[in-house]
């Protein structure tokens, strides 16, 4: 009886995990993908495309071993050495998120001056794949790099479409990608109304911004806040590991026991004081 009882429950066990598992060859929607982002995904969008997530994570290795075995070397207390170390590991991580979120914050600060150039020049009687080069020259220096390298890779292969999926790429923005798909649409069926659809998108990319922009403003003491609350703690330890008798009380069991579940508060605190104060991220929804 108790192994019918025990085989029942791991039937149902397995069906439940089946129940929220996707089935094997059903294609992952567009949205799903871009619900979730990969290392490499984050590398692009800090415009890292050509650094490899193996090389991140061996930096990170290296950040967290150099780390841990200078504050071993100060302190002679493991526990502590650790703590540091895991710490430092996720430091190049936390830079090239904020460095993706600096970089998506620029260009959506120019998307609307390169919308309007764009407008100009279809209003000037330019075909669209040259107004689209034309910003490498005219458009915002953020975004010169990559329009440049659109200019030189429609005049070698003289395919609009695929010059502008390769342009999505290099740009790895979610206004980009909305422009980008307007203009291969616009392309497509004829692009009569191609200079009211970039006037309509500038003006909704200025009120985004904006709205955005006084939001941010708000919300940035929150955000200061829970950083320094996060980091004060630690630096305070690190100052009074120079003493002896505060190493000799994290050398034990029960120090390692409040350095672990200290990391871990901190931790926990920390996300859930950016998550309850984050704003909406827009996702890459039309690769």
């Amino acid at each position: 009886m108790g192994a019918l009882i025990g085989l029942g429950f791991g039937v149902g066990c397995l069906l439940i995990w089946s129940a929220f598992r996707s089935p094997r060859g059903t294609p992952t929607p567009t949205s799903a993908r871009g619900s979730g982002r990969t290392t490499g995904d984050l590398l692009a969008e800090a415009g890292l495309r050509e650094v490899a997530p193996r090389s991140l994570a061996l930096l990170c290795v290296g950040a967290a071993l150099a780390a841990a075995v200078v504050v071993l070397g100060v302190t002679r207390t493991v526990p502590i050495a650790a703590v540091f170390g895991a710490l430092a590991g996720y430091l190049p991580i936390a830079i090239i998120r904020g460095r993706a979120r600096r970089r998506q914050r620029e260009f959506a600060e120019v998307w609307p001056e390169a919308v309007d150039d764009l407008a100009s020049a279809v209003r000037a009687g330019m075909s669209l794949p040259d107004a689209v080069a034309a910003l490498a020259v005219r458009g915002p220096d953020a975004l010169r790099p990559a329009f440049d390298a659109f200019a030189l890779d429609y005049q070698v292969s003289g395919r609009f479409g695929d010059c502008l999926d390769r342009l999505k790429d290099r740009l790895s923005d979610p206004v980009g990608d909305r422009v980008v798909e307007g203009l291969r649409i616009a392309r497509e069926v004829g692009g009569g109304e191609l200079g009211r659809l970039l006037r309509n998108l500038s003006g909704y990319l200025r009120d985004d911004q904006r709205t955005r922009a006084e939001l941010e403003a708000r919300q940035s003491w929150a955000v200061n806040g829970a950083r320094v609350a996060a980091g004060a703690p630690w630096v305070v330890l690190l100052v009074m590991s120079t003493q002896r008798e505060v190493i000799e009380r994290y050398q034990s069991a029960a120090g390692a026991v409040v350095l672990v579940v200290g990391a871990i508060l901190c931790v926990l605190a920390y996300r859930l004081m950016m998550r309850l104060g984050r704003l909406p991220v827009e996702r890459r929804i039309l690769r």
